[in-house]
């Protein structure tokens, strides 16, 4: 536990340096970490899955995209629920935990939605800058198969889309699943 606390006090330091907004401050830094860890998750998952059994080729290429970052997404989700319920909002939890999970199983289901459309609409054109850019940087010289260009467009895709869903989720949950807190 003495990372953690070591951790918190590194934080507390750095948010007295906004005044009165330092406990926001505190919460949004410790959202991101939180959001760092669940994007590991998301990430590690995701690859884990393309590489073994959803591997991004045909039959049922765009299937199995969706289904490997809707599943991803799900185990980040479960991360970051629990850890913000117990170390971002510890003060919010005069809530039941069935409420406040459903509040933001709603609000990461409509970033997911997003997410989704996003990933799916944009991995293929994605997938086709990322090999152009690193075959114009001279880091890689041979063609990429097509699942490992459709691998490098999805986690493109994915890297802006989890920034976008991560603010959307901060101030979302913030004043509607965690609104019990000062």
């Amino acid at each position: 536990m003495q990372p953690l606390r070591t951790l918190n006090s590194l934080i507390a330091r750095v948010s007295l340096r906004f005044g009165n907004r330092a406990k926001e401050v505190e919460r949004f830094i410790k959202f991101a970490i939180v959001g760092i860890i669940g994007a590991v998750v998301d990430f590690g998952t995701l690859n884990v899955l393309q590489a073994t059994v959803l591997r991004p080729v045909d039959p049922h290429l765009e299937t199995k995209v969706a289904l490997a970052t809707g599943i991803a997404f799900s185990a980040a989700v479960t991360s970051n629920f629990t850890w913000n319920r117990y170390w971002t909002y510890p003060d919010s939890r005069s809530r039941r935990i069935r409420y406040q999970l459903v509040q933001f199983f709603i609000v990461n289901s409509l970033g997911m939605a997003f997410r989704l459309w996003f990933v799916h609409t944009l991995f293929v054109p994605m997938g086709h800058a990322g090999y152009d850019v690193l075959r114009a940087l001279s880091l890689l010289e041979t063609e990429l198969s097509q699942a490992a260009q459709s691998q490098l467009g999805t986690n493109i895709a994915q890297f802006f889309a989890v920034w976008i869903v991560m603010l959307w989720n901060f101030f979302v949950n913030r004043y509607w699943t965690y609104n019990d807190v000062e």
